[in-house]
């Protein structure tokens, strides 16, 4: 096990850490799946003390999470539909996220409704109601203001001057709140698994499981199709939409959202989310969100995906109609599918309760124990996983009587965190405090220019994920590291960048 301190996740240190667990060892927790939640296990688990390894079949953020919106709820939609609980606890998790754990990567994003004469006066009411009742949970979650800014109306000057590409003609202003947005989810997910590695936690890539018990597993290194059996004190389920391929006993009843990438030109480059609710809907919007790179992401649909999971969902024609439909109804000159330069969908782990629509579904998780003792947890949102991997981990910790210290995680900063910021504002965003050190690590020629032009990813971070973030392949730095790899056209620029440092590690 790693007892050395380091985030550094890479080759080598997987190549060393497989081969220390071939002693015949039992650790204390084993978890399966290597999302969000599963990092999420790890991290809380190893700074409790426990001995941890995470295994992951594919790559960390390979599945639904690093498909989300990017964003980090403050739970209003679930206040809308009564579930109270989500909501404040949604509130709750945001603010931890936003003042602790990663400042660094979830900032605030501005939320606007423009007010256009499709809009009724009863519809305008409730909008603004929601967003006076989202603030309440911001502030009764102990946020400050100064983290996240309180709602306002502003004039149709304003409005035009966020998202410029609004429709003019009869705009009465717009509504204006704040959520919390990351600059990527994906790297969320490799953020807390490093941190889980500087806590002695065994992350394992390209590492599949098979047989799981309460008690054991069986591990398969895809890489060399080498085998091994771990004991474990407690093995823990958290691979999202897969669960019932670990345990067959689990309903799930998957729903795919969607999103289409524009270029942030063919928005006017807006500096807020314009928000559009979907016409005959009551509580859903379609949202146009800047991201980085330059783009925009416009999402997102809730759409009934039964049949086997594929590994990486696809969005379908029917469901970008809908989405470009939607947003021209508060456009001014239409999109069309011209414009579209990418698309991703993912899929959400929801619990199966029978009938009715996918969208009105609860969001809430729930943790399961098999009767061979193989604890599941499934369902939830990217916003609670600190809270998932909690709940889940006391449950193991009590019913297997671990030895463990108390959960850290609430107060517990990820990496970039904390730290000096310096370089490019880009890579300062994606970085946080670690920036500095990305560039003090590059060994490659000319660290600081760009991977391809038109693109702000620098030659040190495709190295950096190389040699700290555990990227294998060239789907891994691309895909899941940088998103370069949503946009074919950039992918095509990027990818000798990529393959030189692979290369040359």
């Amino acid at each position: 096990m790693n007892k050395h301190g380091s985030t550094a996740l890479n080759a080598a240190r997987r190549t060393a850490e497989l081969a220390a667990l071939g002693d015949g060892r039992t650790v204390d927790v084993v978890v399966i799946g290597g999302g969000i939640t599963g990092a999420g296990i790890a991290l809380d688990a190893a700074s409790r003390g426990l001995s941890v390894v995470l295994v992951e079949k594919h790559d960390l953020g390979f599945g639904t999470s690093r498909w989300s919106s990017k964003l980090v709820h403050g739970g209003l939609r679930y206040l809308a539909t009564g579930n109270i609980g989500i909501a404040r606890r949604s509130a709750a998790e945001r603010g931890i996220l936003m003042s602790r754990n990663a400042p660094h990567l979830v900032r605030a994003m501005p939320q606007l409704v423009p007010l256009l004469p499709s809009m009724s006066r009863g519809q305008r009411a409730l909008v603004n109601v929601g967003f006076r009742a989202g603030d309440l949970l911001r502030m009764l979650a102990g946020t400050k203001s100064s983290v996240l800014p309180r709602p306002r109306r502003i004039s149709a000057t304003e409005a035009v001057a966020m998202a410029p590409t609004v429709r003019r003609d009869g705009l009465d202003g717009g509504l204006l709140a704040y959520d919390g947005q990351l600059i990527d989810d994906a790297r969320l997910v490799v953020a807390v698994a490093r941190t889980a590695a500087g806590h002695g936690a065994t992350i394992l890539t390209r590492v599949a499981a098979s047989n799981a018990t309460g008690t054991s597993v069986r591990l398969t290194d895809t890489l060399t199709g080498e085998t091994m059996d771990l004991s474990a004190r407690a093995v823990i389920n958290a691979t999202g939409v897969w669960a019932a391929e670990v345990d067959s006993s689990i309903r799930l009843r998957p729903s795919r959202g969607t999103h289409l990438v524009f270029d942030a030109a063919s928005f006017g480059n807006p500096t807020a989310a314009l928000t559009i609710p979907i016409p005959g809907e009551t509580n859903r919007f379609v949202f146009a969100l800047p991201a980085q790179l330059g783009r925009v992401y416009l999402g997102l649909t809730d759409e009934e995906s039964p049949g086997p999971i594929p590994d990486v969902p696809e969005p379908t024609p029917e469901e970008a109609r809908f989405l470009l439909d939607t947003a021209n109804t508060a456009l001014r000159t239409a999109l069309t599918p011209a414009d579209v330069i990418g698309a991703y969908a993912g899929l959400r782990p929801l619990i199966d309760v029978g009938s009715g629509h996918t969208a009105d579904l609860s969001r809430d998780h729930a943790v399961l124990e098999s009767g061979d003792g193989l604890f599941s947890v499934v369902g939830g949102k990217l916003t609670e996983y600190r809270h998932m991997a909690q709940d889940v981990l006391d449950r193991a910790i009590t019913g297997r009587g671990l030895t463990a210290g108390p959960c850290r995680t609430t107060n517990l900063p990820l990496v970039g965190a904390t730290g000096q910021p310096a370089g490019p504002a880009s890579l300062v965003a994606r970085y946080g405090g670690e920036s500095a050190a990305v560039l003090a690590a590059a060994r490659c020629d000319q660290p600081t220019e760009p991977v391809a032009a038109r693109i702000d990813v620098t030659r040190a971070e495709f190295e950096f994920a190389i040699t700290h973030e555990g990227a294998l392949d060239i789907d891994d730095i691309l895909d899941r590291r940088t998103r370069i790899g949503l946009v074919a056209g950039d992918r095509e620029r990027a990818v000798a960048a990529a393959e030189e440092m692979l290369a040359t590690r």
